[in-house]
């Protein structure tokens, strides 16, 4: 093969090798709708368990919503897009108060939204209400990542 054509097939195959790493976390790391099974499964399981110890290796956001709440519609998009910025940091949850709930029982939820915040070591801090994406972003790199830095 002539060098050049060699050096173009190269340099396709870098940039769909890149083009591929940047996507990842748009394909890979979307909010992941949790059960309490898959609660007990991956974050903690209250039943067998009386400490808290995260099963997680990175830490975790969790969105108690409903589906007809107002402020929970709000919330969505940008724990959606928060996904996205934080893909390879921390994980997104939702859990549906109605769906589960033996959950929202065992965390007191009484008034939606409320956000569990989960560091990968101590306790995790649960907050009701609807926060602007900027006190979240706070949140998730003061209480969150403040260790990972």
């Amino acid at each position: 093969m002539r060098p050049i054509l060699i050096w173009m097939i190269m340099r396709k195959s870098f940039l769909i090798a890149l083009l591929g790493l940047f996507s990842l976390c748009a394909i890979a790391d979307d909010v992941v709708y949790i059960t309490t099974e898959q609660f007990k499964a991956r974050i903690f399981d209250y039943k067998t368990e009386k400490d808290w110890k995260y099963k997680g290796k990175k830490p975790c956001v969790i969105d108690f919503y409903t589906t007809w709440c107002g402020p929970c519609k709000r919330l969505a998009p940008i724990m959606e897009e928060l996904s996205q910025t934080y893909c390879d940091k921390v994980t997104f949850y939702k859990a549906d108060t109605e769906r589960e709930r033996e959950l929202a029982y065992v965390f007191n939820i009484s008034s939606i939204p409320q956000v569990l915040y989960v560091p990968v070591e101590g306790k995790p801090m649960l907050l009701k209400g609807l926060y602007p994406k900027e006190e979240i972003v706070k949140i998730i790199e003061e209480f969150l990542l403040k260790d990972a830095r």
